[in-house]
């Protein structure tokens, strides 16, 4: 870790996470003071997550996290363009966000498309970044951790010399959702 803060927050997100495993429904706060709270003074997340538009990965409820506590970016298979790359500096220049997490899941849509042979349209952008990230592997599990280490290489790369966001500061981690489970492995 190139923070220490960062792994305070990271150690969050897995006592979170272990929370999520053991309760039945969501833990974190979404009370109306806290939305009060957070519309008056703002958001101050304390970590950017990236994770598959699957409706069956919500971060928020994964690291029982409440409003303001993560700024998440959803978008399917977890790849990453310009729009999620200007998210990504917007929270981590302006809200001091400094932990990054990559998180694919296990069964991915995503990445099975891209496995089976790609998409049509427009899915097509994703499924080709996808494939380039995997390269040939073809085992789904093993895919989906290429395509998680792609995009935190990514992300290291795109903020490596940024004027507003100190490398020493900024931590890019990877990890892998388990839809069966519910347990998050760390990469």
């Amino acid at each position: 870790m190139n923070n220490p803060k960062n792994q305070r927050v990271l150690d969050r997100l897995i006592e979170g996470n272990r929370r999520y495993l053991a309760e039945s429904r969501p833990l974190g706060d979404v009370s109306p003071a806290l939305r009060r709270r957070t519309a008056d003074e703002g958001q101050q997340p304390c970590a950017i997550v990236i994770s598959c538009s699957d409706s069956r990965v919500i971060p928020e409820s994964l690291f029982s996290a409440g409003l303001g506590e993560l700024f998440v970016i959803r978008v399917a298979g977890n790849v990453l363009d310009k729009h999620q790359l200007g998210s990504i500096e917007y929270a981590a220049a302006h809200l001091h966000c400094r932990l990054v997490v990559v998180l694919g899941h296990s069964g991915c849509g995503a990445i099975a498309a891209a496995l089976s042979g790609g998409g049509e349209g427009t899915i097509a952008a994703i499924t080709d970044e996808i494939l380039r990230a995997v390269g040939t592997e073809r085992d789904p599990d093993r895919a989906c951790c290429l395509n998680v280490q792609h995009a935190v290489a990514l992300i290291r790369r795109e903020f490596a010399e940024h004027p507003e966001i100190p490398a020493q500061e900024l931590d890019v981690l990877g990890a892998v959702y388990d839809i069966r489970s519910g347990d998050i492995r760390w990469l």
